[in-house]
């Protein structure tokens, strides 16, 4: 087992004063973790959704989950050589750029890879998300899926953009109007139009970026 530093008393002063006591719990937890595992993983979230990470977190009670403030993060391990918590912490802690968050856990790196490559999760894409098709609405009476469109939506479906009309009672599209592009960024609008449309184009999935073990650091 490495040397533990914990001796070594690290100042935050470099963090805001706002939220001083939740920041100086984090670093402490975070170093006890460093003590209690294994194992120290740096990961990434792609198209965040708080439901699927509970059910991760739920399936990882074992383990410990640390997301945001990777400052705090990187402080608590430590960002040089002479302040680092265990031998060889300071380079895996230079990773912590972005939104990044920790894992630690006794699981065997090849049991974490194959659990979060399986983990995938289709919602609804948000503004901002790259489209990943095409899609068109045609001309004629709109449907989502095999239903008509609702007939009391036809105005929110107007004022997002589609030029629709009530023709005796139902939703109808003067002319075929595409949604989005493949390779599109979302608006607002499209991406409202897309959920009231069943279209599901956003994929949630944990990216694992490196782990940290006996002092190595191992890229994924």
């Amino acid at each position: 087992m490495p040397k533990s530093k914990r001796n070594r008393v690290v100042p935050l002063t470099q963090t805001e004063k706002k939220g001083r006591a939740g920041k100086d719990a984090l670093y402490e937890q975070i170093r006890e973790s460093v003590d209690k595992f294994k194992y120290i993983w740096i990961f990434s979230v792609a198209n965040m959704r708080n439901t699927y990470l509970k059910n991760v977190r739920a399936d990882w009670k074992h383990s410990r989950f640390y997301f945001g403030r990777t400052k705090v993060m990187a402080k608590a391990l430590g960002t040089s050589p002479e302040d680092e918590y265990q031998d060889g912490l300071s380079k895996f802690a230079s990773q912590l750029v972005g939104d990044v968050g920790l894992l630690f856990t006794d699981v065997a790196p090849d049991q974490v890879k194959e659990y979060f490559s399986n983990l995938r999760e289709s919602d609804y894409a948000r503004s901002g998300v790259v489209a990943t098709e095409d899609y068109v609405v045609p001309a004629g009476p709109v449907h989502r899926g095999e239903d008509p469109f609702p007939h009391n939506m036809e105005p929110q479906l107007r004022l997002l953009g589609m030029p629709t009309i009530l023709k005796n009672g139902i939703v109808t599209l003067t002319n075929d109007y595409r949604i989005c592009k493949e390779g599109q960024t979302l608006t607002p609008a499209q991406a409202q139009l897309l959920k009231l449309f069943y279209v599901q184009m956003a994929d949630f999935h944990v990216e694992l970026k490196s782990y940290f073990h006996s002092g190595e650091v191992h890229r994924v």
